[in-house]
């Protein structure tokens, strides 16, 4: 069983920072592609950001050149560092994790960022 913890979520200003960790642990041997989803109030879940294991990224066109994300291999971990930070970001983002031969998805528990005008 795979577990993800997610960390790093919490209020802000238009403008600033937050950064958003997540850490894999459990039963896998391979990571397919991690990244980061988030969903806001009557919206469909979104991809945010994700990279491949062999460092191919993506970023949704809303957050490019924003929102910058990073990963600790030795760690099983990604971040995300979310910059100028806008009200529309507003949401729960989820850390997702792809992993092994069967490509199976795993999710965190969602941690809620808000951001005040």
């Amino acid at each position: 069983q795979v577990q993800l913890v997610e960390s790093g979520g919490g209020l802000v200003q238009a403008g600033g920072s937050l950064r958003l960790s997540c850490a894999a642990s459990g039963g896998f041997f391979k990571i397919n592609k991690m990244g980061w989803y988030r969903q806001g109030p009557g919206k469909q879940r979104e991809l945010v950001a994700a990279i491949t294991s062999g460092g191919s990224t993506a970023y949704a066109d809303s957050v490019k050149g924003r929102f910058i994300l990073s990963r600790d291999n030795a760690k099983n971990a990604v971040y995300l560092q979310m910059n100028s930070l806008k009200p529309e970001d507003t949401a729960g983002y989820y850390c997702n994790f792809r992993v092994n031969d069967n490509a199976r998805d795993y999710w965190g528990q969602g941690t809620q960022v808000t951001v005040s005008s």
